[in-house]
């Protein structure tokens, strides 16, 4: 392991996935895992006073709306 495969795994960790198989499921759980990462980033950087609450509020907004997109592509189209 390089040392800068070290960072993106300690800054992007992945957790396997565990619920029922289909590419939809696992894409979705990949997109579900990056907006957990980046809500955490973004809470960090306003509690450590690097952003301002609009802007993290702001972040997070665009992200959950990426997030249901993401969803609504991906799981709301099976049937």
């Amino acid at each position: 392991m390089t040392e800068q495969t070290g960072k993106e795994e300690f800054l992007n960790p992945r957790a396997r996935f565990q619920g029922e198989f289909s590419l939809e499921n696992l894409a979705f759980d990949a997109n579900l895992q990056e907006f957990a990462n980046r809500i955490t980033i973004i809470c960090a950087l306003e509690n450590g006073g690097k952003i301002s609450p609009q802007d993290a509020y702001k972040q997070i907004k665009k992200l959950w709306a990426e997030l249901k997109k993401s969803k609504k592509s991906l799981l709301d189209s099976e049937s």
